[in-house]
């Protein structure tokens, strides 16, 4: 089979190569997928992509034209793909429902300690030879409250690590996870844990139900100088919400990997050019506040599985097995 993969980068030609093990012809394409990108797609039987291609009703359109037979997501979250139109095309959309649950719940952690300890301003500060303490001051994170927004895998992975801080952990899911039960962390209605938490970080998927989650009454609902972290989706949180709360000191603490408006950003090189989104710009001249580039996912042991589950879904497909790809239901 012929497969066009988009938003290419050396990372997903080495590890999607090596778990070709069928040989399937694959085609590496670095623009995104959208409308004006699609017709790439043309005489492959598959588009492969990922988070910030624009899966919408045209795109799909024109790949139904050009009898695209599969689209393989290569991530867990599919919110840039329009599904009614998938289907009413007969195009199947696969995708990678789990790959390293540690590599995103270890990197909000990552950022949890960094905030606190404002690694980031102290490491600048001794490369300009300035070995002072003044303004670094930190918190213990033994026995603070952890709140966490969404229980799957990687939230529940989160979960754990950070009961080894002695934190005290409590979580919020409509479906509350038996794992997560029997590590005798509670669950608590939203109100409560927007409430109760020192620090909260978010490992919900991005729906209808939870876009903007964060927001103007949320925060306000929040202990004064919490800590916020975002590894999800970038649309969990209404960034000029949050804005006003740091300016406000409401929020003490920012780490996000992910940002509602990522797509024109995340995964490429800008740095000779001049950053045109005011409300980004704005969020990165906060000294509380870090920010890395959807990396939280970016470790060999992620991307090992993201290429094998992505080419067993392409071969599921190829040998007539569809049943046996991770295929979204509406």
């Amino acid at each position: 089979m012929k497969i066009a993969v988009f938003s290419a980068k050396p990372y997903d030609e080495q590890h999607l190569n090596h778990f070709n093990e069928v040989g399937h012809t694959l085609t590496f394409f670095e623009p995104h997928l959208n409308h004006k990108t699609a017709a790439l797609a043309a005489d492959h039987d598959v588009v492969c992509c990922f988070v910030n291609d624009t899966l919408d009703a045209p795109t799909i359109e024109i790949l139904a034209s050009l009898k695209i037979r599969m689209i393989a997501m290569r991530c867990a979250g599919f919110n840039n793909v329009d599904l009614v139109a998938a289907e009413q095309y007969g195009i199947p959309v696969a995708r990678v429902p789990e790959y390293s649950p540690h590599a995103v719940a270890e990197h909000a952690v990552a950022l949890i300690l960094d905030l606190n300890r404002n690694i980031h301003r102290a490491f600048n500060r001794v490369r300009e030879n300035d070995y002072s303490l003044n303004g670094l001051l930190g918190f213990d994170l033994y026995r603070k409250t952890v709140g966490v927004v969404g229980t799957g895998k990687i939230g529940a992975t989160f979960a754990g690590i950070m009961q080894g801080f002695g934190c005290q952990v409590i979580a919020y899911d409509p479906f509350p996870n038996p794992q997560v039960q029997a590590m005798n962390i509670d669950y608590v209605p939203l109100e409560e844990l927007w409430r109760r938490s020192d620090v909260i970080s978010l490992h919900c998927p991005l729906m209808p139900e939870t876009h903007h989650l964060v927001n103007a009454d949320s925060i306000a609902a929040m202990k004064r100088g919490t800590m916020l972290i975002n590894t999800s989706r970038g649309a969990l949180i209404d960034t000029r919400a949050v804005i006003a709360g740091l300016k406000s000191g409401q929020i003490g603490y920012l780490g996000l990997d992910v940002y509602e408006e990522e797509a024109d950003l995340f995964f490429e090189d800008f740095s000779n050019h001049l950053l045109q989104d005011d409300v980004f710009a704005r969020l990165l001249t906060f000294p509380n506040v870090i920010i890395t580039g959807h990396q939280a996912f970016f470790t060999r042991e992620a991307l090992d599985a993201i290429a094998r589950t992505t080419m067993h879904n392409i071969n599921a497909l190829a040998e007539g097995e569809l049943s046996k790809a991770h295929v979204v239901k509406i």
